[in-house]
């Protein structure tokens, strides 16, 4: 049995003997390749998702902790090895995600400095995010 993957060089090609292979390591590499994701336009940057991931966006001030937010600009849809394009979004499309919590990522240090003249500035900054969990992905 053979099992194609991409890779940046071109095309590679894996090649998996079924007697040395038991069946639930079989099952792990054929889930690998038919996985649904999506690629979706949040807070006007582009997350690439699939169910049950965690992913990181800017702030959502209008979102409380434990509610249920579905962003419906779905730009790419991926179900199974079925590739659906949107012209600009897919629709009827949408991914439902779970807010998790409000936090503030690490520090971030500015320094300015011209040589020779005494002069230096430093100030901080910390981004704050929201955590999403992808419940599901509707295509």
């Amino acid at each position: 049995m053979y099992i194609c993957t991409l890779n940046s060089n071109g095309v590679k090609t894996e090649k998996v003997a079924l007697l040395n292979v038991g069946v639930s390591h079989l099952t792990d590499i054929i889930s690998k390749f038919d996985k649904m994701y999506a690629i979706v336009d949040i807070l006007g940057h582009q997350f690439k998702v699939e169910q049950g991931m965690k992913l990181f966006v800017h702030r959502m001030n209008e979102a409380e902790v434990g509610s249920t937010v579905e962003f419906d600009r779905v730009l790419l849809v991926d179900n199974e090895g079925t590739v659906t394009v949107g012209t600009p979004v897919v629709e009827g499309a949408k991914v439902v995600c779970e807010v998790v919590s409000h936090l503030k990522g690490d520090k971030v240090i500015v320094f300015h400095k011209k040589r020779r003249k005494g002069y230096r500035k430093r100030k901080g900054h910390r981004q704050s995010f929201t955590e999403l969990k992808v419940k599901e992905i509707v295509a």
